[in-house]
């Protein structure tokens, strides 16, 4: 991108919350994953929190069946906030309504059938209309100084084109991995050269693996509209993500800080510790209960 060029704005945010969640079954029989809480708040609270200190504007949801608590979760709960107010438990009130999503500034829509993560994209095309957008997989929570879309959005006032956000694995673990070919640095992100779906070690391009956040043009919906099966016979967002990549610009931007992939049951009990351990008024009591677990059980 010439120095004088501005990229648009990012304003609108795609979460991807229609997954079924069967890694936790039974808890998701009737809840939805996104809904499951790291201490005490959702996962979804965390990513929406997330892209809101990196100031989007519109936060839309493109849910499945089941999923309506988590548009309740967003609402005003009228009668909780009388109550709260009338025993005044002010604290509590106030966290519900730092947390509450403006009028107007969230949109639900439906993916009425699991046919992969690239097709959800696409569900909230209309929505998002002919301008870049974030997408972020409200799995994997970020844990930083600053906060991953902040980090990206910053590299891209300088870059323009689509980012994806990355970290480095152990050289041995690529095949666990969505992994990136990256090229000449950037700043402080490396322009991509490829993306390979779990490769072996010795075919890895790199040991840069995605971690679930997005900045995409809106030329990707073209191509999703498409519909062309992948892995799992789904539309994969990856696979059109390679294709745009033959004509746009991407670049891999490392993540200074730390990802906690909840959607595993241990990435899910790393970040409920990590998490509660930066709580001021847990961190003391939970460290000394978790040592004396670890001494109970010879670890």
């Amino acid at each position: 991108m010439r120095n004088h060029d501005v990229p648009a704005p990012i304003r609108k945010a795609v979460f991807p919350v229609a997954g079924l969640g069967t890694r936790f079954l039974p808890a998701t029989k009737a809840m939805p994953k996104e809904m499951l809480t790291v201490v005490d708040r959702p996962l979804i609270q965390y990513v929406v929190d997330e892209a809101r200190d990196a100031g989007i504007e519109h936060f839309i949801m493109v849910t499945g069946r089941n999923k309506a608590v988590i548009e309740d979760h967003f609402d005003i709960a009228y009668e909780l906030e009388a109550t709260l107010k009338e025993r005044n438990k002010t604290a509590a009130l106030d966290g519900l309504r730092r947390d509450q999503v403006g009028g107007g500034e969230m949109t639900f829509t439906r993916q009425q059938e699991p046919l992969g993560l690239g097709h959800a994209v696409w569900c909230a095309r209309e929505i998002v209309g002919n301008e870049p957008f974030a997408v972020i997989l409200p799995d994997m929570i970020m844990r930083g100084e600053t906060s991953c879309l902040d980090q990206m959005l910053k590299t891209y006032h300088e870059t323009g084109g689509n980012l994806i956000s990355v970290e480095e694995c152990d050289p041995s673990e690529t095949a666990s991995y969505g992994i990136v070919g990256i090229g000449e640095a950037v700043g402080n992100a490396y322009r991509m050269t490829s993306m390979v779906e779990k490769p072996k070690p010795e075919d890895a391009p790199s040991n840069f693996y995605i971690t679930g956040r997005y900045i995409l043009q809106p030329e990707i919906f073209a191509l999703l509209a498409e519909g062309r099966r992948g892995a799992g016979n789904e539309i994969q967002l990856t696979d059109a993500m390679l294709r745009l990549l033959e004509t746009h610009p991407f670049y891999a931007c490392p993540f200074r800080g730390r990802t906690y992939d909840c959607g595993s049951k241990l990435g899910f009990l790393a970040a409920n510790v990590a998490f509660a351990l930066e709580r001021d008024e847990l961190a003391a009591d939970f460290a000394a209960e978790a040592r004396a677990l670890l001494e109970a059980a010879g670890r």
